[in-house]
């Protein structure tokens, strides 16, 4: 039988916790995917009405206050930090001290619900360690299976 799918590196990752193939990932909510330099949290339409509701907004008053136009599309605002970083507007750090939350968590957008699977994080195994510098979550958690990964990372692109 001939595999369909050609096998990339996280396909022979082997987890030492289990023997199976896949990477492991768990929230530790630290923030650190939701800050940083500036950057981009891209909306679709469908996300922006969605959030829009949540606030109890009109769209175009959700557009007008909480997000600004890039050359890739809508992205979320962001706010600087007293520490100089730049962090999602939705991004909560006081509501329970130590942790950051989403405020916004269920109804966030694609491009977040699909980290650390972007495919810039998982293209090779250095990108993956590279990430991981910066998210205590990678490698840890619950494994996720090479298929799953594969759905995750070709809902954006990232």
């Amino acid at each position: 039988m001939e595999r369909e799918t050609p096998l990339e590196w996280f396909d022979e990752h082997i987890d030492p916790q289990s023997g199976k193939s896949g990477l492991r990932f768990g929230c530790t909510m630290c923030g650190n995917c939701c800050s940083g330099p500036p950057g981009y949290v891209l909306v679709t339409a469908d996300e922006t009405q969605k959030l829009a509701a949540r606030l109890g907004l009109d769209t175009q008053t959700f557009i007008d206050q909480y997000t600004h136009q890039m050359s890739r599309g809508t992205s979320l605002n962001e706010r600087l930090t007293p520490e100089g970083s730049f962090d999602c507007v939705f991004l909560d750090r006081t509501t329970i001290p130590g942790r950051a939350v989403c405020g916004v968590y269920e109804d966030r957008p694609q491009q977040c619900r699909t980290w650390p699977f972007w495919t810039s994080i998982i293209r090779d195994q250095a990108s993956w360690d590279r990430a991981k510098r910066r998210c205590p979550g990678i490698n840890t958690g619950t494994l996720v299976p090479p298929e799953q990964i594969r759905i995750l990372r070709d809902k954006v692109e990232m």
